[in-house]
């Protein structure tokens, strides 16, 4: 097994612990992430069980993760950039979680043309994985800690159905709400909008559609993290037949400033994303 698929297996294997962590650590922790967000104990945990596991992978020399300051390991071989439970924020209404990991060929922070692989795991009803590799993406069931593949070559419907919408509405541009407002009136399509992006994302691959969270007003930046969200998702998506964007041009040619550098995310079908970017461009 190389290390990518190594990745992906402790993915698969430390799920049921990150599921089973999550029963008495719903509470916030003292201080905050480097990202300025609270930390729940449920976040701490996870962070911690990846970080031991992946650095156990031979060819697995660093990691990174949004709950902790800087990259922690040697350097060497691949690095995993790592957002151990996306929307935790979810948890105490029991909703929708996951962790994405990016697979890097490079030191971080790094392009998403530096990734080698991507992969989430979704904690919903069930427990499913996304990985990618190579240009294909795969969606398997955990089930003991062992992925079980349901579909092998993953592409999103070429008919879409789904949108959703990150950032208070009266904090988008003019322009992204002129999008939001011509996507709306789009009958096919029905508004899915879950509070974790991971979750969000899912449906988009599973329905075709859209999911984005915009520069605002308030971050023109945007609020999700290259590093461990924007870029793993794009190649996910891209892999899956998609696009991506931050507005002008593919997440994954994005120039990283910093580990936790933010930047305006917008995936799903390619004509989705064509005409968001000629609308921002307007």
């Amino acid at each position: 097994m190389d290390s990518i698929e190594a990745v992906f297996a402790v993915l698969a294997e430390t799920a049921p612990d990150i599921r089973e962590g999550l029963v008495g650590r719903r509470e916030y922790q003292e201080g905050e992430n480097p990202s300025g967000e609270e930390q729940l104990a449920a976040d701490v945990h996870a962070d911690q069980l990846l970080e031991e596991r992946l650095l156990a992978i031979d060819g697995v020399g660093s990691y990174a993760s949004e709950e902790r300051e800087e990259t922690v390991g040697d350097e060497s071989g691949l690095a995993v950039a790592v957002d151990p439970l996306d929307g935790s924020s979810n948890l105490k209404p029991n909703n929708t979680m996951g962790t994405i990991v990016g697979v890097y060929d490079a030191e971080l922070p790094a392009s998403g043309r530096d990734l080698v692989g991507a992969a989430y795991t979704l904690y919903g009803p069930i427990t499913t994985m996304m990985t990618a590799i190579d240009g294909e993406a795969t969606e398997s069931v955990v089930e003991d800690g062992e992925r079980h593949t349901v579909n092998e070559s993953v592409s999103l419907p070429a008919e879409p159905t789904v949108y959703g919408f990150g950032g208070r509405v009266p904090d988008w541009t003019d322009s992204f709400t002129d999008y939001a407002r011509e996507t709306e009136a789009d009958t096919n399509l029905k508004l899915r909008y879950s509070g974790a992006m991971i979750g969000d994302v899912n449906q988009v691959l599973t329905y075709g559609g859209v999911f984005a969270y915009p520069a605002l007003e308030s971050a023109p930046s945007g609020k999700l993290r290259l590093q461990f969200e924007g870029n793993p998702i794009a190649y996910i998506v891209e892999s899956a037949g998609g696009r991506s964007s931050d507005g002008n041009g593919s997440l994954l040619d994005v120039d990283p400033d910093e580990l936790h550098g933010r930047v305006p995310v917008h995936v799903g079908n390619e004509g989705l994303i064509d005409r968001l970017e000629a609308t921002l461009e307007d």
